[in-house]
């Protein structure tokens, strides 16, 4: 392998690392719920919809504000990103990565009920002077087993 080709090899680790560390800093700021480290994964602009969840398509500062309300009314959760798949083309970049979500909410008669749900991140990035974020995500949820609360804070 030449210099060249190596320099290039190690450049495209080092992006995949990035990139994967972007999709596990997303559910670490959820799970901690820090949701200003969601600055750091995705850009001021980024278009995001959860709508296959039952969520909101929307611009980023609309959705955080949106994850902020609703994920605080569950008393638990547990957000798992695995089985990243990551094309990356110059200073852009596609990523398709699984997610298992475990919830948790307490019933009117204080015990707690749980459901679960699974699908995939389809998220398209760009290279920032600040690292990897993420400019586009579609949630597609796939399955949603368990108990479900009646009704969700808007």
């Amino acid at each position: 392998m030449t210099d060249q080709a190596t320099d290039q090899a190690l450049s495209e680790i080092a992006d995949r690392l990035a990139i994967e560390a972007v999709l596990s800093r997303y559910a670490w700021a959820l799970d901690a719920k820090e949701f200003d480290e969601l600055d750091e994964v995705f850009t001021p602009d980024a278009e995001l919809d959860y709508t296959t969840a039952g969520g909101i398509k929307g611009s980023y500062p609309e959705v955080k504000a949106w994850l902020t309300k609703v994920l605080t009314f569950f008393a638990a959760y547990q957000h798992l990103v695995t089985n990243k798949e990551i094309t990356i083309d110059g200073d852009t970049a596609t990523s398709r990565a699984g997610f298992y979500n475990p919830m948790g909410h307490d019933r009117a008669d204080g015990t707690r009920a749980y459901f679960h749900c699974g699908g995939e991140y389809h998220d398209q990035l760009v290279r920032t002077p600040d690292g990897w974020r993420i400019t586009n995500r579609f949630e597609q949820t796939i399955w949603m087993d368990g108990e479900m609360p009646a009704t969700l804070p808007g």
